[in-house]
């Protein structure tokens, strides 16, 4: 059984304009010790999925579906089990630490918060040890508990929310942006501290971020979101160098291929932003921006299938492409077309129509 099993969530926000759906029918597992990558650009939904998993979404957000940790329905669980399940089941690094932490609390007493609610027969002096733990594990001296968020750097302070989502020994950790606006050096040192503690005590992670290149390297499996739904997921080499899907491909094409003299080409961009999930485009949503579109696009969403038996759509049904690649690997997308300028090709029969 999945550690985490996400079945058909759907996430809509109730505004004064009409309801809103940020997740659409999204569906995915994660099993035990695995790091699973979820990349899309801003507004794809992909931080509503990351509140969503421990039920952390606003009162005006409405949901269906299931979210199965460890067995049990997040989205049924009293709020009694919800409290005991948060930090010491799975816990969350938020994006943009200075917002997420207490300016006006020492970030020991912060650390020392779950610790407290989780095992409150903890002694003092034990809560003390074990945040200076906590501190010295993520890179830190134990003496900075003492400090306040403002007298620590952005990348000390997202060590600090390391520090509290390992303080309960979580099974998961779900890190959502954990290197927003930091600079390129402290992004690599904070990527880095992630993927050794995620391997040293074989926690599962859930990295959330629109940078595929680094999830890539830190994950294992990567799921593409787009328009509040997963186009493409499979083995993270398989979707970063090898996309099928119009969007991952177009994702991955945006990074440059350093050292690799088969693909000296610029990087491409993608023309446009993604739609406005108050008025999604009809059919598949990622159409209006797709380079290999085709008439009825704007009438099929087609659903995620097995990459080794896809479907495409056609004439507003589906027919099925071969595909080389084996079934074995579990890679599923919503569409196979992609240009054959990015290394991937379309089927030949496909060529002549694209």
């Amino acid at each position: 059984m999945a550690l985490l099993e996400v079945d058909d969530l759907t996430v809509t926000y109730r505004t004064a304009g009409g309801d809103v759906p940020a997740v659409r029918g999204v569906s995915f597992a994660l099993d035990a010790g695995q790091k699973l990558g979820l990349a899309g650009e801003s507004g794809c939904g992909k931080s509503t999925m990351a509140l969503a998993l421990l039920r952390l979404l606003p009162t005006t957000a409405r949901f269906t579906g299931e979210i199965r940790f460890d067995g049990e329905d997040v989205l049924s669980m009293s709020w009694g089990r919800l409290r005991a399940v948060r930090w010491a089941g799975a816990s969350i690094v938020f994006q943009g630490a200075m917002h997420s932490l207490n300016a006006v609390q020492r970030i020991g007493a912060q650390i020392a918060e779950p610790i407290r609610l989780h095992s409150p027969k903890t002694g003092d002096a034990e809560v003390r040890r074990r945040v200076g733990e906590l501190l010295e594990h993520v890179g830190l001296p134990a003496r900075r508990a003492d400090a306040y968020p403002h007298e620590l750097s952005g990348g000390q302070r997202q060590r600090v929310m390391i520090a509290m989502a390992l303080a309960c020994d979580p099974q998961l950790i779900v890190a959502d942006e954990p290197t927003t606006a930091l600079d390129v050096m402290i992004q690599a040192q904070i990527l880095t501290l992630i993927e050794s503690l995620v391997a040293e005590q074989g926690i599962s992670l859930l990295m959330i971020s629109h940078d595929l290149s680094v999830l890539a390297d830190t994950c294992d499996r990567l799921a593409v979101m787009y328009a509040g739904r997963i186009v493409e997921e499979g083995p993270a080499a398989t979707v970063f160098g090898a996309a099928r899907h119009p969007y991952g491909a177009a994702l991955a094409a945006a990074f440059p291929r350093i050292g690799d003299p088969a693909s000296r080409r610029r990087p491409q961009g993608l023309a446009g932003d993604p739609p406005d999930p108050a008025d999604l485009p009809a059919g598949c949503a990622f159409h209006p921006r797709c380079a290999v579109r085709l008439d009825h696009c704007d009438a099929v969403d087609p659903e995620l299938w097995p990459t080794a038996d896809r479907q495409v759509p056609d004439g507003g049904e589906f027919r099925k492409v071969r595909e080389a690649r084996p079934a074995g690997d579990g890679a599923r997308a919503a569409c196979v077309r992609v240009l054959p300028d990015d290394g991937v090709g379309l089927a030949a029969s496909e060529r002549e129509s694209a």
